[in-house]
This record gives structure tokens, C-alpha cells and sequence, in this order.
């Protein structure tokens, strides 16, 4: 699914280069559920956002589905993040003032597939069925828990049946109850054929995945099967 080789990436600040990632080489197959670990600074958001086409390398090549990115325009890029990928973030990115169904239901309102009011609708509920917050369908999300919030933001992930799922420090701000559920949420989903990239501080969250890479100071450090 995913082949980079000799990533590097470089920030330019007041005059200032700084290299948040060098030489960074791996392959992600299809299925895998890879968690990227590594003190704060390391890089790891920094490759996240590069896998997710959210930013570009500054050197390097990279390959999804055999295609390099290289040859993809911008345009190109947000297609197959609307069709292929879904995004969890550590701060839910949701909009607080709108019902669990509008929010689940913003990514099928940009979506190319032309899908009817009625299909829509009951896509939206099985959606958030799945993730067990049926009972809060036309809540507003401000007045959700940060567990049901991140429930919610799975489902809109999940609403475009993507192959692969980014999730950025995902259990952050939960407790570690809420943590486990959200985690044991992804674990089935990749169970069921999902591809899994997970950004993580925290082992035990980690230990959730099957394979595990650290980054140190931009580079990989190990990259073991769990």
C-alpha cells in the first residue's frame, strides 16, 4: 500500500533549517496496524502528515499503490484523502455547536459519490451504530464526553469507508478507560480488513497495534513485529 524511501523533511524558520525527518525508508502493507512511537520532537506527526499526503516531502520518494506521489497534483492528493483515507486527531476536530449526525455526515456532503438523501441516512446511523452512540444520534457534539467525542470522530472517519485510517494521538485526551474503548474500536476495525497508522506516546496504547516503529531525532530507530 505505502513505500517511502529516503523521506526527508525540512522546515524553514527566520532563515533556520531544521530536519524533523531524514533518510526515513518503510513499506506499510495493506492490513497492518503500525503504531510510530518516539520522544516529543522525533517526528513523528511530521511523517503522519506525509503519509496522509497532509504535507510534502522535501526529498524522497514516495509510492501509494505503486503510483509515486510525486506525479499527483494537489487536487489529485485530496481525491484519494476523501476516498482511500480517514483521519482521527488527538483534538476530535469536531463542530461543537452541530448534531453526532451532522458531523458524521460532513465528509459525504464533499464526497464525489453521488448518494441519495435516504442512503445517506441510513449509512450515517449503521456508522454510528458501530461505534455505540446510536442513543446520541442528534446530540450536540459540545455536549458529548471526550470518549463519546472521539467515538464520533471515528465515525466520520469511517463514513467514506476508507482502506486506511491516520489517527493522530487518538486516546490524548481521554482517561484511560475511555482510552481502552477507543483502542479496542480501532483493533476490531482492523480486524475487519482496516489499515491502521497510529501516532502514540504511550506504550501501552502501542501495544495495541502489530508492529511498532521509533523514531529518534527524524530517523528509525527500530522497527519490530508486536
Amino acid at each position: 500500500m505505502i513505500i517511502v524511501k529516503n523521506l526527508i523533511k525540512d522546515f524553514f524558520v527566520d532563515g533556520i533549517i531544521t530536519r524533523a525527518l531524514n533518510d526515513i525508508s518503510l513499506e506499510i502493507k495493506k492490513g497492518e496496524f503500525v503504531a510510530i512511537m518516539g520522544p516529543s520532537g522525533s517526528g513523528k506527526s511530521t511523517l503522519l502528515h506525509i503519509l496522509s499526503f497532509l504535507d510534502r516531502p522535501t526529498e524522497g520518494e514516495y509510492f501509494f499503490y505503486d503510483k509515486s506521489v510525486d506525479d499527483l497534483t494537489d487536487k489529485d492528493l485530496a481525491y484519494i484523502r476523501n476516498k482511500e483515507m480517514g483521519f482521527v486527531f488527538q483534538s476530535f476536530n469536531l463542530l461543537g455547536k452541530s448534531t453526532v449526525y451532522e458531523n458524521v455526515e460532513l465528509p459525504l456532503l464533499y464526497s464525489l459519490n453521488n448518494i441519495s438523501y435516504k442512503k445517506r441516512k441510513s449509512l450515517i446511523k449503521a456508522t454510528v451504530a458501530a461505534v455505540g452512540l446510536e442513543q446520541k444520534l442528534f446530540v450536540q457534539a459540545n455536549r458529548l464526553s471526550g470518549g463519546q467525542k472521539q467515538r464520533v470522530a471515528i465515525a466520520r472517519a469511517l463514513i467514506n469507508n476508507p482502506n486506511i485510517i491516520f489517527a493522530d494521538e487518538p486516546t490524548g485526551n481521554l482517561d484511560s478507560k475511555s482510552g481502552s474503548q477507543i483502542m479496542a474500536i480501532l483493533k476490531n476495525l482492523n480486524q475487519k480488513g482496516k489499515t491502521i497508522i497510529l501516532v502514540t506516546h504511550d506504550r501501552q496504547i502501542a501495544s495495541y497495534a502489530k508492529r511498532l516503529i521509533i523514531l529518534k531525532d527524524g530517523e528509525i530507530e527500530s522497527d519490530t513485529i508486536i
